[in-house]
């Protein structure tokens, strides 16, 4: 998992979705930025998608989705909160999100509902998998599992656009960047906010020399990576040294389930649907290019 520096949170009610990388037959592993989205409705929190070693020797990828807890996401250690269980960024409190300075990058200016909470964090691994060979060992927990399968929604079509975006720049592809992409995190999801990085991308190296023992409950707290590529597929790979990595092929994707629209540019409180219809599975395979729970 690359290490990246989370940009300021644009405002009130935007949860942080942390990076990942995802899959497209035609080119295989390309990295979707970090990016601050708008919750779709009071009380959403994300459960980020992750890699998992299924029946068949196969990897496939588990999507994230909104809910009201925090569900599975294979152990992973995607940094600013979700350090392989639950979320530790913050909690909604009386229909307003709640951040802890100590894990985000917050400007009080635009973000007026903070605190601060040092967190003591015992995943210090940046494999990007879970299971198989070289995987993150790690398990759902009872609660994870209710979680699960709870009524939630998938992502919202910006995150969709967001993806799309990444999927559509070769500069963010594994073998183009080995490991290094272009653009590793955006200050909001969606096609232009993903352009607006790539106009002025942040130098990778920098980041992680001046951040490889970053600020208390930051980011990830190890400069010793075990593997921060995916699971093997074929195609060229981003670390080829590295002799760790499963040696199996995802399946193909499947497309999107129906997701509603997004507010414009609200706070989340002022919506207050709760969540569709739960879908019918989170162990297929994501859309194309793709804990104990912490709420208050």
């Amino acid at each position: 998992m690359p290490i990246y520096e989370q940009p300021l949170c644009p405002g009130d009610g935007y949860m942080w979705t942390p990076g990942y990388w995802a899959y497209s037959p035609d080119g295989g592993y390309y990295w979707v930025p970090g990016t601050w989205v708008l919750a779709p409705y009071t009380g959403a929190l994300w459960t980020p998608g992750y890699w998992g070693y299924g029946d068949g020797g196969l990897y496939m990828w588990h999507g994230g989705y909104w809910g009201l807890h925090i569900g599975f996401y294979g152990g992973v250690n995607y940094g600013y909160g979700y350090f392989g269980r639950g979320y530790e960024g913050g909690y909604w409190n009386h229909g307003a999100f709640t951040y802890n300075r100590s894990i985000n990058h917050i400007d009080v200016n635009r973000v007026h509902n903070v605190y601060e909470h040092n967190v003591n964090i015992e995943n210090h691994s940046r494999v990007a998998f879970n299971g198989g060979n070289g995987g993150v060992r790690a398990e759902a927990s009872p609660q994870e599992r209710i979680a699960e399968h709870e009524q939630h929604i998938n992502s919202v079509p910006m995150q969709q656009q967001h993806e799309h975006a990444a999927a559509s720049n070769r500069a963010q592809f594994a073998n183009v960047n080995h490991g290094q992409p272009a653009v590793a995190a955006t200050d909001h999801a969606g096609r232009q906010g993903f352009q607006q990085a790539l106009a002025h991308p942040a130098n990778p190296q920098a980041i992680q020399a001046a951040h490889g023992a970053p600020a208390a409950g930051r980011g990830f707290q190890s400069n010793q990576p075990q593997s921060n590529s995916r699971p093997s597929t074929g195609v060229q790979q981003a670390r080829p040294q590295q002799q760790t990595q499963p040696q199996a092929r995802p399946q193909q994707q499947a497309q999107p389930q129906a997701r509603p629209q997004p507010q414009q540019q609200a706070r989340p409180q002022q919506q207050q649907a709760r969540p569709q219809a739960q879908p019918q599975s989170q162990s297929r395979p994501a859309p194309q290019g793709g804990g104990d729970e912490h709420h208050r």
